[in-house]
């Protein structure tokens, strides 16, 4: 079931080229929305839209808002030009993009002379959480002398715009270049599929490390296949068909009192124990002994210790960076200091890739 209301903008909050966060009134109560300038064209105070509340109403947390899907007061949107491809397909919410492989693209010869990443080091996360501590780590370890890449996947949130933390980390020069894949777009290069999109972080964003991650708000049933974390097993795989060296984020969390998620998560059990048909380096935070035994059974019972290479590291000093930077992140609204493991865990992945580059 969607909801649908109608509303008017009261005050624009917060605006970029590419999404506006908008107040709105509806049925005589004052609630935010965002505006995806890219669909719906730009918004201003006193515009008549309509609301899909469908999130807000389910009290969802990472997508709990309105979002506008008809600006009333705008008779047509003008999208640029150039480009031909289409994400969203075949929805009234189909939006056309500049794809770096197309023959259009400036970088379409490029992109066809390019099948290789000839070693390039490429981190497979699972949460878009894990992404500050990953590149806090990256970016302490080379000094900031590294060109990161970002790999959007299509796993959860579809507008890159949506994630406030990639603008944060670009901001601080800390994340270089954004791609994103399958239907997610907004990134500074789009691409049909991740095995392009990794190409194009080699060749076109010239990257020297690479994350792949998918947007805010992963999906998940509690089952063992249905979640979208699964796509952490497909994107090892493509990173050992072109080339790379891949090395996986593990969930791990002592704060998540879901039994499913305490320890080693189960989507890494499924995703690295029985997608990932390729070996990867999985890198693993120092634990306490207890932790430790817990996690290494749950390795031991999933098959991971059997199919990958698994490497100990001191994770400490990827938080430590994240606090130098002034990077506030929680995942399930819990902070780095509630659920530390979790982010210990992603900034173990930054300190193996960055032993690859030095």
């Amino acid at each position: 079931m969607i909801r649908i209301r109608q509303g008017e903008v009261e005050d624009i909050l917060s605006h970029n080229p590419e999404v506006t966060e908008i107040l709105v009134n509806v049925e005589d109560q004052q609630q935010k929305a965002v505006n995806y300038d890219q669909l719906t064209g730009p918004v201003k105070t006193g515009d008549k839209v309509v609301l899909n509340t469908t999130a807000l109403s389910k009290k969802l947390g990472t997508g709990g808002r309105h979002f506008v899907m008809v600006n009333l007061s705008n008779e047509e949107t003008n999208p640029p030009e150039a480009g031909h491809i289409m994400k969203l397909r075949y929805t009234p919410c189909q939006v056309k993009v500049l794809s770096v492989e197309e023959d259009d693209s400036p970088y379409s010869q490029i992109m066809k002379d390019t099948t290789s990443l000839e070693g390039m080091p490429v981190i497979a996360a699972t949460l878009h959480s894990m992404l500050p501590a990953i590149v806090a780590a990256l970016h302490k370890l080379g000094q900031g002398k590294w060109r990161v890449a970002y790999i959007m996947t299509d796993g959860a949130a579809l507008p890159l715009t949506f994630s406030k933390i990639v603008k944060l980390l670009k901001n601080k020069d800390m994340l270089h270049h954004t791609i994103t894949c399958g239907h997610a777009y907004g990134g500074d290069l789009e691409a049909v599929n991740v095995y392009s999109a990794l190409l194009a972080a080699k060749a076109v964003a010239k990257a020297d490390v690479a994350v792949v991650a998918m947007g805010p708000g992963i999906v998940g049933t509690g089952s063992k296949y249905g979640y979208t974390g699964l796509e952490q097993g497909q994107v090892v795989n493509a990173i050992h068909t072109l080339g790379g060296r891949a090395v996986a984020v593990p969930r791990i969390s002592f704060a998540d009192q879901r039994e499913r998620h305490r320890g080693l998560s189960h989507h890494t059990a499924t995703a690295l124990g029985d997608v990932a048909l390729a070996s990867c380096t999985v890198a693993l935070p120092k634990l306490s002994p207890e932790q430790k035994l817990l996690v290494e059974k749950q390795l031991q019972q999933s098959g991971i210790i059997k199919k990958h290479h698994l490497v100990e590291v001191d994770a400490d000093p990827s938080l430590a960076a994240l606090k130098d930077a002034g990077i506030k992140v929680t995942t399930m609204g819990r902070t780095v200091e509630q659920d530390r493991e979790f982010f210990l865990a992603a900034g173990a992945a930054g300190i193996v890739a960055a032993d690859y580059l030095i």
